[in-house]
């Protein structure tokens, strides 16, 4: 099998039954605000058009670049497509051009024509992705490999049943927008950043251990920002608090953790494995390859340069001013507050959005309105320049989380801890996705399986995003820690200590005790 880098989360696999594609991204994603780093655009792409498969993981515009995919994909390819409770996805890739899609059903492997045996790991959520994240696994006989890219499957023993693995790729870099945008002192702006970098290493070293496969490569970020504005947020220095670490930081990062087995790879570096081993071949010699890392603010600066008039285009199309931003919003928000009864409950504040200087309005999650600010204190607060919103608006943008927020081009401030359903919300801007979290959410209620944790019963998957506890979970005292995303929950109370999340259902047992009823908890309120 050959693996080769395209940059990014992006592969192209090679094998005697059959050639898969992988999450190609070239162009500017997220307002021209993300870039592949390293650059990626001088890859000789037509040796990758004509792929027997196609594999798109997600929505998420590093993963999917309609214009690359209109382009410079044959429409001849099979789609291998992520089992997702909607049909956002398959209704893109339908609309580039694609008309071939094999789904195959999330966990489960399935034989292709030519002997490829693959299983994807599909993840529907509401926060995962836009609406849906996945992993692909792939065995030609000879050897596997699990391409993670930035899923995070909760269910690891569907991805063990598929065999033993000799590659893994994985994310181990932020894609996020906090805290770096948020009106915080620099010292806290600070510490929280080196608490999200410190996270995502770990977390990604979790899955190296719980995988253990005979190598890792790390992938799937981070990207760069080559626009002036944004610039700052590039890891220059190797900064403890900065969450965009790049690929050497986490090698370094396992070695010093005993893992010995990563391979480095850059756009155009090709690993060869067999049953015997692995081979990286890359483009150039390690001087010329490696300099990204080596002299990465010279090599950004450069890089900026050559993009600077495709950014300068890119916001050219931006502004729209006759759009009536306040009454535009508001015959579309509202209908959708009015549906969103898990979502709006759980937000439970107002949202403050400015746009520009001149027009506040305020989200109420609680009267289910929007309306012209009014001097109220508000819970959450978004600030975005008019042209922005102008754009959205435009172009009917079902979900701003995969736009806007993570193109870093706003600043935001709240009062309390996260909360994950205001995000939801902007994700979830069209009747049927806002139906399917409402649904899901809905469905969250039942009673859960149990697990046993030290001297505690607590549900087996985690409320946040069902993360398995049986693998995630660490007891620590009374209070339970998901290691996947480092929630914290009181045992003794079921709250939720790190955010406004849903609280866990525990209950303190002897430790020969057997799983039986739990009793609910209530959440005080902020």
């Amino acid at each position: 099998m050959k693996v080769t880098s395209i940059g990014h989360a992006g592969y192209y696999i090679e094998t005697e039954a059959g050639s898969i594609l992988c999450d190609p991204w070239v162009n500017p994603a997220y307002f021209a605000s993300w870039f592949p780093f390293p650059d990626n655009s001088g890859l000789d792409w037509e040796r990758y058009r004509h792929p027997d498969y196609l594999y798109v993981s997600h929505l998420h515009r590093d993963h999917y670049d309609p214009d690359h995919l209109r382009e410079k994909v044959s429409h001849d390819a099979t789609v291998l497509l992520p089992d997702y409770r909607t049909n956002d996805l398959e209704n893109a890739l339908r609309g580039i051009g694609f008309q071939k899609f094999i789904t195959l059903p999330s966990g489960k492997a399935v034989d292709l024509d030519g002997g490829l045996r693959v299983m994807i790991v599909a993840l529907v959520s509401p926060s995962d992705g836009p609406i849906g994240d996945s992993a692909l696994a792939v065995d030609d006989g000879e050897v596997r490999i699990l391409n993670q890219n930035d899923a995070k499957p909760v269910d690891l023993e569907e991805l063990r049943a598929f065999g033993e693995y000799d590659a893994h790729f994985l994310q181990f870099s932020g894609a996020n927008w906090w805290p770096l945008v948020y009106d915080l002192p620099e010292r806290a702006k600070a510490a929280f950043g080196s608490t999200k970098r410190s996270n995502g290493l770990a977390r990604a070293l979790r899955y190296v251990a719980e995988i253990n496969a005979r190598y890792v490569v790390p992938s799937a970020g981070p990207p760069c920002f080559l626009d002036e504005e944004l610039f700052e947020f590039n890891d220059l220095e190797n900064s403890p608090a900065n969450p965009f670490p790049d690929h050497p930081v986490f090698v370094e990062y396992l070695r010093e953790h005993g893992c010995d087995n990563a391979l480095l790879m850059v756009p155009g570096s090709v690993l060869e494995l067999t049953r015997d081993g692995a081979r990286v071949t890359h483009p150039g010699p390690d001087e010329e390859v490696f300099r990204p890392y080596r002299d990465k603010q010279a090599y950004l600066r450069e890089y900026a340069e050559r993009k600077r008039s495709r950014i300068a285009a890119e916001k050219a199309t931006w502004p729209s001013p006759e759009v009536d931003v306040f009454a535009e919003l508001k015959e579309w928000f509202e209908p959708l507050l009015k549906t969103a009864d898990h979502i709006a409950t759980g937000v439970g504040a107002q949202l403050l959005l400015e746009v520009g200087d001149d027009l506040k309005i305020v989200i109420d999650f609680v009267d289910r309105e929007v309306r012209k600010w009014d001097g109220e204190k508000c819970r959450y607060r978004f600030k975005v320049e008019r042209l922005l919103i102008e754009r959205l608006i435009a172009e009917h943008e079902i979900d701003w989380v995969n736009s806007l927020f993570l193109s870093m081009r706003f600043q935001a401030s709240r009062i309390g801890p996260y909360n994950e359903y205001v995000y939801t919300f902007f994700k979830c801007l069209s009747p049927e996705r806002m139906a399917y979290a409402e649904k899901w959410f809905a469905q969250r209620e039942e009673d859960p399986e149990e697990i046993q944790l030290g001297d505690w019963l607590v549900q087996r998957k985690c409320p946040h995003r069902q993360a398995d506890l049986s693998y995630f979970g660490e007891l620590h005292g009374d209070t339970l820690i998901c290691t996947m995303h480092r929630y914290e929950f009181d045992l003794k109370t079921g709250r939720c200590l790190t955010a406004n999340d849903r609280p866990i259902k525990a209950r303190r047992v002897e430790p020969k005790e057997q799983p039986g009823p739990v009793e609910e908890h209530e959440v005080p309120e902020d």
